[in-house]
């Protein structure tokens, strides 16, 4: 074949779909059939999303479906159906689902389809290529096991259709055996200029609810504009409660019992506030901590007995003892919560443990005890590590009342507080940054506040394959759910025992149902029984899987794993994966974490222009190229797999070969030179892409022992970070990069529990146990403590001296930007330290060079390149070459290691 050259200029561009442009999409797609159906049988919901549009273009288009769904559900269903011919996704375990997203993502296909939006709903999003004058059919289902709280459940439907849509219908209908007590209708699609759209019709066992809004009505209603509806539908209802043993519902070899008696004395109980009032509270939080401290302060029963801890770095208790809540106790206490102020760091481990020991202290019969802990951070003195934290909470309470732990913010580390409540029979629950966050926090205790029964046990003859049937504690308007699997046909009745304790005195429950199927159930829905009792166990496996090890967990996982593929449920374990008709395209649908999106690279097409989504500023080992598609691969990121945050390459790059680009995913390697990376075939160094850098990392210099030529490497931007720790010494160096630009936005500094100093681009702020300064740039000052503490504030820069360590914060401007550095002068070298800037003693070899230069680094040879970087621990800002190496070759750590919630 005769070798010419071919040369293609990849731009970084964006896909602007047609979501973003209601206008024109209205112009160009007709949604003329909008439906959403949910049935609810024994609290089970399964809700149906069916969107019929039509593309109206004498071209082909891509058409887009984008719905919201409520968090607690899973997924199970989604197909696509165009000219005839349906596409269906297919639950695939996490693993295998990625191998095929990362075949086709080499391809430019795009990314997950499932993102996190708000407090109660999810995203799903997906698009398709529709011919012209063409139609496509999307239809999603989900499923849910609605919660009973505050005494009734919640069907939340969200509807947002992007226009106004001809034929759009809600239809809901609520099945529950035992009859439904009361039905009410709330959210934004319930008000008044919308009640002609919506009818209720009510009979002993069922509801239905019907919402047919003209389109007229869909344009002009109060949350609604040329755009169509955008709002939320609420249903809440309870169902009669005349049996005390609760409710058993059979079908088709399943049953569930819901036991939710009522009519019971209240228990006593023992309640301890543990909240965080550390400096990362500062502002609404700890106002309206406060606001909400003081409702429940005023909801206590005079029979119970409470108790108020504050901490920081350092523990303050209300009193000593748990006190009863009469009104002079409550008027003090009241007090008290007033004079909360934010300060200090956060010492998690020493405020539970006394809290633990605050209940201990006050053992009394016939009551119930209750730890809430309230936090919106990361233990950052004292006992900082987690597992060891758990571990000291646990043994401490030993099983005998639970922990429920709130945490404030996205800032907190939500696993940990998760799983540490886990531990101890208790849940954690996140409080939004918003204004009704009291409101939210009061709500919580609401759902606490009036125990009823504690130990409780629930017992059954004849069935197997139980959902959790004992639980600590049952509260008012609650309910405890077990279902399981009838193990004997023949059987014509299950036996029921319930055991519990209320007020001190032992009760029990019996009751026996007949195993004949429910006969009221439609013909579509006749496994809703065994549906429910999957998802109830997957949902519980998953809670229990946080904590066990070993092959403990791995056995939990893989039953999870084993029900989620079988009732083809999007789990945490799991992902649909979507096979679109144009070429194999592919999508993957991921169960996003609470408080957290779902990332995956992205590589799209649009004509000859390709929008590369990867770091840049790093070394990449590798490239793909399929169908003149580029895909980066690098020693330092996995690529692949996720990138925090991703980032374009926002300049022009070139790609140059002789000959043909083969078709067959070549993998080509490649070294930087300056701000270029050259990526060389592995066949022949004839070929050459050529990437300009970004700005999208910080890059850090470190000295080398015996070496003229320092090492430097890349932590991509939007992280908070550990700079520099010495726990033996109590000193702390944490640091918030910039989003986009390089640098740092913010630098914070604890010194031996008591010592506080936070430096951002505007302010400095410092405190201690008798002081609070604030200063601004440009004010010249000196501060001298004891502890060894000296703070030196010029112009541009602050000289911070803490016992053994000096450091210099300098604030840069420059290209109209703003930005701290740190530059570490003076540390101990006794082998504590850690961080970003904790690595000492570095030394290399050269072992390799030529295209691909190599370094031998703690006796491992590694890949370097030499760049150039602006050393920003100088005023000047000077141009300074060093070798490049991947953070984990000379860190020997992960970057995970190093990052913190909370600075």
């Amino acid at each position: 074949m005769d070798r010419g050259v071919l040369k293609v200029i990849l731009l970084a561009v964006f896909l602007i779909s047609a979501t973003s442009d209601p206008v024109t999409k209205t112009q160009d797609v007709n949604i003329y059939s909008f439906y959403i159906n949910s049935t609810v049988t024994s609290r089970y919901a399964t809700t149906i999303i069916t969107s019929r549009v039509a593309n109206r273009l004498n071209e082909s288009q891509e058409i887009f479906f984008e719905v919201k769904i409520p968090k607690n559900a899973f997924i199970s269903k989604f197909r696509m159906t165009i000219d005839g011919k349906s596409y269906d996704g297919v639950v695939k375990e996490k693993a295998d689902a990625q191998q095929q997203y990362s075949r086709a993502v080499s391809r430019g296909q795009s990314a997950g389809l499932i993102k996190s939006v708000g407090r109660t709903l999810e995203e799903f999003k997906t698009s398709v290529n529709v011919a012209a004058l063409s139609k496509v059919t999307f239809e999603l289902t989900y499923e849910e096991l609605l919660k009973r709280r505050l005494g009734k459940y919640e069907l939340l439907i969200n509807a947002q259709p992007m226009q106004a849509v001809k034929d759009f219908k809600i239809n809901v209908h609520i099945h529950e055996k035992p009859g439904i007590s009361f039905l009410e209708l709330k959210g934004d699609l319930s008000t008044n200029d919308l009640a002609n759209a919506i009818k209720t019709t009510r009979a002993d066992k069922d509801a239905w609810v019907t919402f047919f809004p003209t389109r007229v009505q869909q344009k002009s209603c109060k949350n609604c504009d040329k755009n169509g509806l955008k709002g939320d539908l609420l249903i809440t209802y309870d169902v009669e409660r005349q049996n005390p043993n609760g409710e058993m519902t059979v079908s088709n070899g399943y049953f569930v019992h819901n036991f939710a008696p009522s009519g019971l004395p209240r228990i006593s109980k023992n309640v301890v506030f543990i909240i965080d009032r550390s400096g990362s509270m500062r502002g609404n939080k700890i106002v309206q901590t406060r606001l909400a401290l003081l409702r429940i302060l005023s909801d206590l029963a005079e029979d119970d007995h409470f108790g108020l801890i504050t901490f920081d770095s350092k523990i303050k208790l209300w009193k000593r003892e748990l006190l009863k809540a009469t009104e002079a106790n409550l008027e003090d206490a009241k007090s008290f919560v007033k004079n909360i102020v934010d300060r200090g760091a956060t010492d998690i481990n020493a405020a539970v443990l006394e809290g633990v020991k605050m209940i201990n202290r006050h053992p009394q019969e016939g009551t119930a005890s209750i730890l809430i802990l309230l936090t919106d951070g990361d233990p950052t003195t004292g006992e900082t590590n987690t597992e060891r934290i758990m571990s000291n909470v646990r043994k401490a309470i030993e099983s005998k009342f639970p922990l429920y732990c709130l945490g404030f913010g996205y800032d907190v580390n939500f696993d940990f507080l998760t799983k540490m409540s886990l531990e101890n029979n208790g849940v954690a629950r996140r409080i939004y940054e918003d204004s009704d966050a009291d409101l939210q926090l009061q709500g919580f205790y609401d759902e606490v506040a009036v125990p009823l029964l504690t130990d409780i046990q629930l017992n059954y003859i004849g069935v197997s394959n139980l959902t959790q049937n004992n639980f600590a504690l049952y509260f008012n308007g609650s309910e405890i759910v077990v279902s399981g699997q009838i193990t004997d046909n023949n059987v014509e009745s299950i036996s029921t025992e319930v055991i519990a304790i209320s007020k001190g005195n032992k009760v029990t429950y019996h009751d026996a149902v007949i195993t004949k199927d429910v006969t009221d159930v439609l013909p579509e829905h006749e496994d809703f029984m065994e549906r429910l009792w999957a998802y109830l166990t997957v949902k519980q496996l998953l809670d229990k899987q946080v904590l066990l090890e070993g092959p403990e967990q791995e056995a939990v996982k893989n039953e999870s794993l084993k029900l989620s593929l079988k009732y083809q449920f999007v789990t945490p374990l799991t992902s649909m994966v979507v096979t679109k008709p144009q070429e194999g395209d592919v999508e993957v649908a991921d169960k996003p974490k609470e408080g957290k999106e779902s990332h995956r690279p992205s590589v799209s097409s649009l004509g000859s222009h390709t929008r590369l989504v990867a770091p840049t500023h790093v070394v990449v080992s590798s490239i793909q190229v399929e169908r003149h598609r580029i895909y980066a691969n690098s020693p330092s990121h996995n690529i692949l797999s996720s990138i925090h945050p991703p980032a374009i390459l926002d300049r022009t790059a070139e790609f140059q070969t002789k000959g043909d680009i083969p078709l067959d995913a070549p993998i080509w390697t490649g070294v930087c030179k300056e701000d270029d990376i050259l990526f060389y075939s592995q066949r022949s160094v004839d070929h050459t892409f050529r990437f300009a850098a970004g700005e999208n990392s910080n890059r850090f210099l470190l000295a080398a022992d015996g070496q003229s030529k320092p090492l430097c490497f890349d932590v991509l931007l939007h992280h908070k970070l550990r700079l520099l720790e010495d726990s033996s010494r109590e000193f702390y160096m944490n640091g918030e990069s910039q989003t986009t630009k390089t640098g740092f936005s913010k630098i914070a500094f604890h010194y031996k529990k008591s010592h506080n100093l936070t430096i951002t681009t505007n302010s400095i702020s410092y405190r201690n146990d008798q002081d609070n300064i604030d200063l601004l740039w440009g004010q010249n000052f000196t501060l001298s403590y004891t502890d060894g503490v000296d703070l030196i504030i010029t112009c541009n820069k602050i000289n911070v001296s803490m016992g053994d360590f000096s450091v210099s914060v300098l604030l840069h401007k420059n290209d109209g930007g703003v930005y701290l550095w740190p530059a570490v002068q003076q540390y101990p070298q006794d082998g504590s330290l850690t961080g970003i800037f904790g690595k000492y003693n570095i030394s290399y070899e050269k072992a390799h060079e030529f295209n691909n230069p190599t370094l031998k680094i703690m006796d491992k040879n590694v890949n370097a390149t030499w760049v150039h970087l602006k050393d920003s621990t100088k005023h000047s800002i000077p141009n300074v070459h060093c070798w490049l190496v991947s953070f984990d070759d000379v860190m020997n750590r992960k970057i995970s290691d190093f990052i913190v919630t909370q600075i």
